[in-house]
């Protein structure tokens, strides 16, 4: 039972189908992207050094239809500012987030939208904010795709992937991210008063007992 959707996306060009490090596309539709390099299903097990991932995208850029951009403080900020006001709209529960020069991570909490559709209204309003403050141009995608989501089914799994997602701007040597629509996760659905018949209690007792 999904209880958590952990969210990304890229950038508009930023993780191409090829892209040395693999991805998670089954096929290349453009063939000037096709003569960058071949497309490998998947992270590789061997990742690339970073001069070679550099390499690739400075050769992307000529064969690309759109520019290939990156995301500056003050456009990150329209970014953050876009989200929050989606976030308090459709009314999600976001425990973690974290906007980076060329992807973003949210971890949201199950909803009456899918992952799918958290992601496509997400990336909405920021493409409006940044086209409506001329930060893109008006026929500028903004975004690389639907992006993806990686399922959360226990609350272990969502304090792990908020560590990891609060580390993304360390790792880059930025500041730490906070967000004022970012809620403290408070171990839900197993959080202290919670109804132990509750249908995920009860599946989580019976998982238990299975592997015993």
């Amino acid at each position: 039972m999904v209880i958590a959707h952990h969210l990304i996306w890229t950038a508009y060009g930023w993780w191409l189908p090829n892209d040395p490090r693999g991805s998670t596309s089954h096929r290349i539709r453009q063939n000037v992207v096709t003569a960058l390099g071949e497309l490998h299903y998947g992270r590789k097990d061997v990742q690339p050094a970073g001069w070679e991932i550099r390499k690739f995208y400075k050769n992307a850029q000529s064969a690309l239809k759109h520019a290939l951009l990156t995301f500056s403080p003050n456009e990150r900020q329209v970014i953050c500012t876009s989200l929050a006001e989606t976030v308090k709209l459709r009314k999600y529960t976001c425990y973690a987030c974290a906007v980076m020069d060329d992807h973003v991570h949210m971890l949201i909490r199950k909803h009456r939208d899918t992952a799918e559709q958290m992601i496509a209204n997400l990336q909405q309003s920021s493409r409006e904010a940044l086209r409506g403050d001329g930060s893109r141009p008006p026929n500028h995608p903004v975004w690389g795709g639907p992006g993806w989501s990686v399922f959360q089914d226990h609350p272990d799994d969502i304090r792990r992937t908020i560590a990891y997602i609060e580390k993304n701007p360390v790792k880059m040597r930025q500041p730490p991210q906070q967000h004022a629509f970012v809620q403290a996760y408070d171990g839900w659905p197993l959080h202290e008063g919670h109804n132990p018949n509750s249908p995920y209690a009860k599946r989580k007792r019976g998982a238990r007992f299975k592997s015993k």
